[in-house]
């Protein structure tokens, strides 16, 4: 086993990188995640989506707002328990 430091961990830790890393995690396309968000009627716009995937310093960034990040996750379980059913 190597002795290599640990990574520092992000501080502190916003719905944004969550929800982006939720994307990279699941391979979730901008499609994917506006028809998720559709699913759960929640009518965002594709620039509306990337403005939560910009650099904090960009001038178009928006903060992913709880309700957001809370329908998106409410959208994923609906997603799987709808898979489950079928099997």
């Amino acid at each position: 086993r190597r002795h290599c430091p640990l990574p520092e961990p992000e501080h502190p830790l916003t719905n944004n990188m969550i929800l982006q890393k939720l994307r990279i995690a699941l391979k979730l396309t901008s499609d994917d995640i506006l028809a998720l968000f559709a699913s759960v009627n929640v009518n965002l716009s594709k620039h509306e989506l990337s403005a939560f995937f910009r650099n904090p310093k960009h001038r178009s960034y928006r903060e992913c707002l709880d309700q957001y990040l809370r329908n998106f996750l409410t959208a994923l379980q609906k997603q799987k328990l709808k898979r489950q059913k079928e099997n």
